[in-house]
């Protein structure tokens, strides 16, 4: 791991231990969120008529600073549906991306079509338990943070509770390390989080060792639809854009230009 993800993953450890004696899995299971059934991400990306976007809700970045911090998450996830987005994804990490739980359950009063991505670095079982109970339908797994044992173990976690897993990979050691690819939702990240470079083709060459049966995601530096078209062509299903609609003064309307021009 790099340096940044290193501290990233250091500081998400505290913090779960410190929400942890405040908090217990008892307390999560009770909340009213708990109960509600999670809506697919695999069959949102594949159903007929899918535009295969997952939008996401983005104040900053590690690599950018401020993105945005004038539009609420409530207008831009009302904008992002009237966009027809498949999926939303919302980061509720504070101290690097700025975003918050609150966030995603905000998302979720107005989104009740669409399933929302809870984006942070999971580190441990805690924060699944913790994504379902704050209205989550999929959580968000790093190879690259992450042991094969603990991918298998989250993955099994989240089944049980029933919320999808998006498994994030940028090489072919972190998709080694996934147990089982059949029938996952894979990404493949485009930024390299050592550089940050971004690196269309990387994610190209990465796809054709992933099998069939997965879902493909590529995530990260797509800012152009004719990008997506070409995607699709190697097979990839879903598109995760944040900042491109982020950086703009109304991130649902860029949103819809950008899907609208995709049919």
């Amino acid at each position: 791991m790099n340096n940044i993800l290193q501290q990233i993953v250091d500081f998400k450890k505290q913090e779960v231990a410190k929400i942890r004696q405040e908090v217990t899995v008892q307390q999560l299971v009770k909340s009213p969120d708990f109960k509600r059934t999670p809506l697919s991400l695999a069959k949102s990306l594949t159903e007929k008529g899918s535009s295969g976007i997952i939008a996401e809700f983005k104040r900053q970045s590690p690599s950018k600073g401020i993105i945005n911090d004038t539009s609420s998450v409530e207008e831009v996830t009302q904008g992002y549906l009237d966009a027809n987005i498949a999926a939303q994804s919302v980061l509720t990490d504070t101290r690097y991306f700025g975003g918050t739980m609150v966030d995603l359950m905000n998302a979720r009063k107005v989104n009740t079509v669409r399933p929302i991505l809870r984006k942070d670095f999971v580190v441990d079982g805690f924060q699944i338990v913790e994504a379902k109970a704050i209205g989550a339908d999929a959580i968000l797994l790093i190879a690259a943070c992450l042991t094969a044992e603990e991918l298998k173990n989250y993955g099994n976690l989240a089944d049980d509770l029933g919320l999808s897993v998006l498994y994030e990979v940028h090489g072919r050691e972190e998709l080694d390390k996934i147990s089982d690819l059949d029938g996952k939702i894979i990404g493949i990240n485009n930024r390299n989080l050592k550089t940050f470079q971004v690196d269309l083709e990387h994610s190209i060459a990465l796809a054709a060792e992933i099998p069939d049966t997965c879902i493909k995601v590529s995530e990260s530096g797509i800012s152009d639809p004719r990008v997506i078209t070409g995607l699709k062509e190697y097979g990839f299903e879903g598109f995760l854009i944040g900042e491109n609609f982020m950086k703009t003064e109304d991130p649902g309307k860029s949103c819809k230009e950008f899907i609208d021009q995709l049919r």
